[in-house]
């Protein structure tokens, strides 16, 4: 007998073995009844054994050989899709799961060997064909079930960036009322302004993250325009970046007609990543230059800073998430407090806006950011 056909006619018993096998998966399998245990094994081998029906040229078999997405079985994919996601709910890991397909490919070639009186060359191409049809299903299972942890552990991240808001909020307050209440002496006011820095540049950690989880979980950056003046925008940012730091020395120079319409609250998350980036691994003996310049439809950012340039290798990922350039470390004033969003983070308030960004850096010039932000929709 032909092994899709064997398949099809000894479905049962082999979705017996499969929940047999489920069982000793502890713990997760000790509180999962009989028709989760079985889940989508069925349904993976009825589709398996229709792929193994359909003609297959041997090119199309070498493209699937390499993981090419040709003539890919929708029913397969979507029960093995779906089996990956249950998996991860129910409390399997990936390695766990992944077994259910090792011990499901065994079973069958083992139970049709066994039925076999003589063998056949057709045979061969059989075993093949089914071997296909369980990678693929194992494939699109792994991707489901790592696509659940991604989203798991973003809505984790969001819960935990949202809940620290508010003991952060309380802590600032706290010291805003003991500075304006209190009579301190001078390591008093000393210990307040760092407590106060501390919780911006955590304010600041937090916000990033909600921002990069948010762009994780599919939703786009929202941004409500106001007229608003960049310039302006900017002294304040440098104002609060420097707060704390006497030895904060970025020279702000203005030129032209610096406003227009942006959001507010996103161009100030702009303004103190750029800011603090330059800050964070300028040179301490070097001043930070920011320049504004205000053209007919946009206006130009550009901030710059001497200091270890950014690694040529880096330069192309700069912007990506949780990606932080291991040369500039090296010259970094102080502990970092950063995640390696506040690049990623710019890049998404400059997308938000259509505007541009693009980042140089080199030995003798240092390192400069450039923002284009169109003055209007």
């Amino acid at each position: 007998m032909r092994l899709s056909d064997f398949i099809v006619a000894h479905v049962d018993r082999i979705v017996d073995e499969w929940e047999s096998f489920a069982k000793t998966i502890k713990p997760a399998a000790d509180l999962m009844s009989s028709e989760e245990l079985r889940d989508h094994s069925r349904a993976i081998l009825l589709a398996a054994a229709r792929d193994m029906k359909t003609a297959q040229t041997k090119s199309e078999q070498a493209a699937k050989a390499k993981g090419e997405e040709l003539n890919k079985t929708p029913s397969l994919d979507q029960a093995a899709a779906s089996h990956g996601e249950l998996r991860h709910i129910v409390g399997f890991d990936l390695v766990q799961m992944t077994s259910e397909f090792r011990h499901l490919r065994a079973s069958v070639i083992r139970l049709w060997v066994e039925s076999l009186k003589e063998p056949e060359l057709a045979y061969f191409t059989d075993m093949i064909r089914f071997n296909e049809a369980i990678d693929e299903a194992l494939a699109e299972s792994t991707a489901a079930y790592a696509e659940q942890v991604a989203r798991s552990r973003d809505i984790f991240l969001a819960i935990l960036g949202h809940d620290l808001r508010a003991p952060l909020q309380a802590v600032s307050m706290s010291a805003d009322l003991l500075e304006r209440k209190a009579k301190l002496d001078g390591a008093s006011q000393t210990y307040l302004a760092r407590i106060k820095s501390g919780t911006r540049h955590m304010g600041a950690m937090v916000s990033d993250l909600l921002e990069f989880v948010r762009s994780r979980l599919g939703a786009t950056l929202p941004v409500e325009r106001k007229h608003m003046d960049l310039a302006a925008a900017c002294r304040e940012a440098i104002e609060e970046a420097c707060a704390g730091q006497p030895e904060c020395n970025p020279v702000l120079s203005v030129h032209g007609d610096t406003r227009g319409q942006w959001d507010q609250g996103r161009i100030n998350q702009l303004l103190q990543n750029l800011i603090g980036n330059a800050l964070q691994h300028g040179s301490a003996n070097q001043e930070i230059s920011i320049r504004i310049t205000g053209e007919d439809n946009n206006v130009e950012l550009v901030v710059h800073n001497l200091g270890n340039p950014i690694d040529e290798n880096a330069i192309g990922s700069i912007f990506d998430p949780l990606v932080r350039n291991p040369s500039a470390e090296q010259d970094v004033k102080g502990p970092s407090t950063s995640l390696g969003l506040g690049l990623f983070i710019v890049k998404e308030v400059v997308n938000a806006h259509g505007g541009s960004i693009t980042v140089t850096s080199n030995v003798n010039d240092g390192t400069t950011f450039t923002v284009v932000l169109p003055k209007s929709i």
